[in-house]
């Protein structure tokens, strides 16, 4: 599951940055109609990013918290900024029978709701991503009961935001296939045709999209920090090739320096691909979502099942007994008796659905440049993890590293 993870984050931090990087170059076409964007100049853009990210996760790393709190501060300034323009300037809008009643089977699928499960895989690529503070939680005080609610909080928050986000666009839009046929649609980034169309401004427009750009690439700050968290776990758990490299840790900073230049460096290689082929680029990063959620799905069950089983020990029955490493005790946050089990079947089913549709293509009978590779890519990792478990890391993997127990400090 180790290698699911990591793999999975390092399709997040690639891909974030590489949508950062191309929102750039469709800003320009916006701006620069005559413009066309060539695939190595999205690669140096690219680039430019992880460096961005690099710096400040390294150089600057001390300010990291303080970057944190911009971010926050620009996602609910920024979402105000860009909605009330977007509302107000509108020339026309569409009716609500459009917005809320009216489907589109763009794919060609056989039914309607096929469609929509296919299309699901917008909404979760928006949000997945909500353990990235799981990852830093040797890094918080208070990281038993301070994460559960970050992670509630940012995920209510951001769907909300995202929701309302979502309706105002499509109350904007009056002519969908206009905007998907824009030259920033083509791109991949219709938005930006609609911002333009909406406000009527160019330069109301480029403001507007420059929040979403400078929101990317904090993102990409935000991941490369939480990726190579994990990699320096996995390192000291001796998962790794090189593991006691990935687990060190500089002394002046401490920082994981070694697993930030490798996810780091990674992903600079994976941009490569993208200048002999954008579907090949494409296909490594579109595991993310089917390799994180086949990890969240094995957790999850696991939970489920010891939850069922009554195994996991409750605080108090702590208090007089010596605790193992490999022992499961409640923490602070939890919901306890037939509500918890509930959520964590839901959760699983869930789960599974987003992986069995992570795996569709976007349209029937894809060509080779529209086909989805993720069930490739993501069973080529796990056939990966077992053959090198079998060969090396059995020998010295014996799981987590358990380096301070619960109940041991007060």
């Amino acid at each position: 599951m180790g290698w699911l993870v990591i793999c999975g984050w390092q399709a997040i931090l690639a891909g974030s940055a590489y949508l950062g990087g191309n929102m750039i170059l469709a800003l320009a076409t916006l701006t620069h109609p005559n413009y066309t964007p060539e695939l190595w100049q999205g690669t140096l853009v690219y680039w430019a990013v992880m460096a961005v990210s690099i710096g400040i996760n390294t150089v600057f790393s001390k300010v990291l918290p303080k970057i944190e709190s911009f971010i926050l501060g620009l996602h609910l300034g920024g979402f105000l900024a860009i909605l009330t323009p977007l509302v107000y300037l509108a020339p026309e809008k569409a009716s609500a029978h459009e917005v809320f009643a009216v489907f589109e089977n763009g794919g060609g699928w056989p039914t309607t709701t096929l469609s929509v499960f296919v299309g699901l895989l917008g909404s979760v690529f928006a949000t997945y991503g909500t353990d990235c503070a799981v990852h830093m939680a040797e890094e918080i005080h208070g990281a038993n009961i301070v994460i559960p609610w970050c992670m509630l909080s940012t995920t209510l928050l951001n769907g909300v935001l995202g929701f309302a986000m979502l309706v105002a666009l499509l109350f904007v839009t009056v002519d969908i296939d206009s905007v998907l046929e824009s030259p920033t649609g083509a791109l991949g980034f219709p938005f930006m045709q609609v911002f333009r169309d909406a406000t009527g401004s160019r330069g109301g427009a480029t403001a507007m999209i420059c929040i979403i750009i400078i929101m990317m690439i904090c993102a990409s700050i935000a991941f490369l920090a939480t990726s190579s968290r994990i990699v320096f776990a996995f390192g000291r758990d001796r998962g790794l090739p090189f593991s006691r490299t990935m687990a060190t840790v500089q002394s002046s900073t401490a920082i994981p320096l070694h697993a930030i230049f490798v996810m780091a460096l990674v992903s600079c290689l994976i941009g490569l691909i993208n200048i002999g082929s954008a579907t090949a680029f494409n296909a490594v990063i579109s595991l993310g979502v089917s390799s994180l959620y086949s990890s969240y799905v094995l957790t999850e069950a696991l939970l489920l099942y010891h939850r069922i089983r009554g195994t996991i020990r409750s605080p108090s029955q702590m208090s007089n007994s010596t605790w193992h490493a490999n022992e499961l005790v409640w923490g602070p946050f939890h919901v306890p008796g037939i509500w918890g089990i509930l959520l964590n079947t839901f959760a699983v089913g869930y789960g599974i659905i987003v992986i069995i549709f992570s795996v569709f293509p976007q349209v029937v009978n894809p060509d080779p440049a529209h086909m989805n590779y993720s069930c490739l890519v993501t069973g080529a990792i796990m056939l990966f993890a077992v053959v090198y478990y079998f060969v090396y890391a059995r020998k010295v993997y014996s799981g987590p590293v358990v380096e301070i127990a619960p109940l041991q400090i007060a």
